[in-house]
């Protein structure tokens, strides 16, 4: 039989920023793929809608508020998931946000804040919830990070090396852990609608400047990134680790 199953039936998946934009698509999407999802991030009313969506699928949502720049609340998130008697098979990490400043502009506050979100806590999630995938032999961690972490953008440097960062991370702890048969990988996305590029995208100047660059000639849509998760979730992507995975329409073919 050669084609594999891209079925999540009986796989958990723990997805951060899971309240909005591309993480409430994430976990609807795997909802959908037949997953049962924990949901953390730090607004309970966003994930309580998010799950109110899963439930609706028929699946399994387990909403557990965390600060996930905290090692303490990251732990007590995975203590809390344990207790419930689940098997962590999968972690999304797509908790991140962005300040656009020049870089001559950039204070150590945004510095800290967006590397925390973006970078510090996606490591400590891979080494909390890794630890439970060694254990289990197996896990698939995807990492959101972006095509500014291989393209130059106009603005943004701390966010870019935060994702250029975890684009290295993603190679470095596929290296590590594929003796465990945990398979590590990343998605990369350029302009999709969401709460965070809303205000950018009513600028007509900017999108314009955007599609210029985009051979698909548009902005992409929050299920076009649900497939690729999709399939790195699942046991069609056991051969796949190490690997970043550009969902852009083509916009790393030339750059911005």
């Amino acid at each position: 039989m050669y084609l594999p199953s891209f079925s999540l039936n009986n796989k958990t998946a723990v997805i951060t920023g899971a309240g909005r934009g591309i993480g409430r698509a994430l976990s609807i999407g795997l909802a959908e793929a037949g997953a049962d999802v924990v949901l953390l991030s730090r607004t309970k009313a966003d994930l309580e809608e998010t799950a109110a969506s899963i439930h609706a699928l028929g699946r399994n949502a387990y909403i557990v508020p965390t600060d996930v720049t905290s090692r303490e609340e990251i732990q007590e998130a995975v203590r809390y998931i344990e207790k419930q008697g689940l098997t962590i098979d999968i972690l999304i990490n797509n908790a991140g946000m962005n300040i656009r400043s020049n870089a001559f502009e950039v204070t150590d506050e945004e510095w800290k804040t967006i590397m925390d979100t973006n970078l510090k806590s996606a490591f400590m999630m891979s080494q909390e919830i890794g630890n439970h995938m060694k254990e289990n032999r197996k896990g698939k961690i995807i990492n959101i990070a972006s095509v500014a972490g291989h393209v130059a953008l106009r603005t943004g440097v701390v966010y870019a090396a935060t994702k250029a960062a975890m684009i290295q991370m993603t190679k470095v702890l596929a290296f590590e852990w594929g003796t465990y048969n945990i398979n590590v990988n990343s998605i990369g996305p350029w302009y999709f609608k969401t709460p965070l590029t809303k205000e950018l995208l009513k600028n007509k100047e900017y999108v314009d400047d955007i599609l210029a660059v985009t051979p698909l000639k548009r902005i992409g849509e929050l299920d076009e990134l649900v497939g690729p998760a999709v399939f790195l979730s699942s046991d069609a992507g056991n051969y796949v680790t190490g690997q970043t995975l550009f969902v852009d329409g083509g916009m790393t073919i030339q750059g911005f």
